[in-house]
């Protein structure tokens, strides 16, 4: 199968896939690779030592297929971090950012967080009376940028460079000699905000990770500026789909948002029924294995390629039941739903807890600023960015009541 690199029609995708069976061999933008699209075999294959995330086992990249001017290369090359190692290099810089990316740590951020949330909603409360708001434009996807860059001691400044920088990175229509530009620009600022932390510490992430005693030697300024990159990359671009996905599911289900508006159920399990629903993440690239590993009926060959197909995994009928398709807040009676989109195993998301509270604090704060907030388009006209890996829409039109 291959996988539209422009997203045209996310929920037909996804059906083919869960069709396919529990492993399906696709192609993304020319490269052949195996897909797993279900709950069990997902949790099995992300805690296997015989996948690993160095793409120098990839079997296309030993062979000069695959090489810098992939359009997806950023997704498996991406610098020496915690994202591209495994095993006791890996547990080194893990140990790293756990020490950085403390509850304690994140939890004194709440306040920051209300504010810059409020500062969103008062510049969207001040439009003209009826008039179509993008709310992604407006408040979903600046939120989680400007939470970013206050953690990590970021220039405020620098933010609508880094969302910039970012749409061409994730885009799949971004040329590859624009985004290898990309690429370098967001080294150089990183690097350089690595020694002017290393310089002159504060009280943020970049600090924290550069000054981590704990787990083995220091990070290098390498593996801080790689951290970085990866965090700032995967940290904003989740959120940004979490939370525009929470408010779409709402406004076309609103039975369910009376739930929650009366009380009835909390904005935690608004949260985690939209990480199953419409994980963040859809296919996240990539593991290599080692040696053969049979699964199932069938065999992923040393040195192939092993995507994880999240949206897939979320609607599997096996482990949600045969309503896996639809949006229910109510699922599991309460109980916490057992659902991998940040992952699972070694490799789970580091920012899994910042991502959770960013949407605990600014959906609530949302939809009690703007309670008869409806869709200014129809649900169907709705469309995904052309964004390979992440579940990101192009736009979220609404009026705010």
């Amino acid at each position: 199968m291959v996988i539209d690199p422009l997203v045209g029609d996310l929920a037909r995708e996804t059906e083919v896939l869960r069709g396919a069976g529990p492993l399906a061999r696709i192609e993304l933008m020319g490269a052949e690779a195996w897909t797993v699209t279900t709950h069990t075999e997902a949790r099995s294959l992300l805690t296997d030592t015989r996948l690993v995330k160095d793409v120098r086992r990839w079997n296309l990249w030993q062979s000069g297929q695959i090489n810098e001017t992939w359009p997806l290369i950023g997704m498996v090359d991406s610098g020496r971090s915690m994202f591209t190692v495994d095993g006791a290099e890996h547990r080194r810089l893990r140990a790293k950012t756990a020490q950085a990316i403390t509850p304690r740590r994140l939890e004194a951020g709440r306040p920051a967080i209300e504010r810059i949330t409020a500062r969103l909603l008062d510049g969207m409360a001040r439009r003209a009376p009826g008039e179509p708001v993008d709310l992604k434009a407006a408040f979903v996807q600046p939120l989680p940028m400007s939470v970013v860059c206050m953690l990590m001691g970021v220039d405020p400044e620098l933010e609508p460079r880094l969302h910039e920088l970012y749409e061409a990175f994730f885009s799949t229509t971004t040329p590859q000699d624009e985004r290898l530009a990309v690429f370098r620009e967001l080294d150089e600022l990183y690097h350089d905000l690595v020694i002017q932390k290393t310089e002159a510490p504060g009280d943020d992430l970049t600090s924290a990770l550069i000054l981590a005693d704990e787990g083995g030697e220091p990070l290098t300024a390498e593996e801080v500026r790689g951290n970085l990159e990866a965090m700032v990359a995967a940290g904003h671009e989740t959120t940004v789909g979490l939370i525009l996905c929470a408010v779409r599911a709402l406004l076309t289900h609103p039975d369910q948002l009376k739930l929650v508006l009366g009380g009835e159920l909390g904005w935690g399990a608004v949260i985690e029924e939209t990480l199953r629903w419409e994980s963040p993440s859809t296919h996240l690239l990539m593991r290599f294995a080692t040696e053969n590993i049979e699964v199932g009926d069938r065999i992923v060959r040393e040195g192939e390629g092993v995507v994880m197909s999240y949206r897939a995994i979320g609607r599997d009928r096996e482990q949600h039941g045969e309503d896996a398709d639809s949006f229910d807040i109510r699922r599991g009676g309460g109980a916490p739903v057992r659902h991998l989109a940040f992952g699972h195993g070694p490799h789970i998301c580091p920012g899994a807890a910042l991502s959770r509270l960013e949407a605990s604090i600014a959906l609530p704060a949302l939809f009690t600023r703007f309670p008869g907030m409806r869709l200014a388009v129809p649900a169907d006209r709705i469309r995904n960015r052309p964004v390979l890996t992440q579940n990101e829409l192009e736009s979220l039109p609404v009026f705010l009541g």
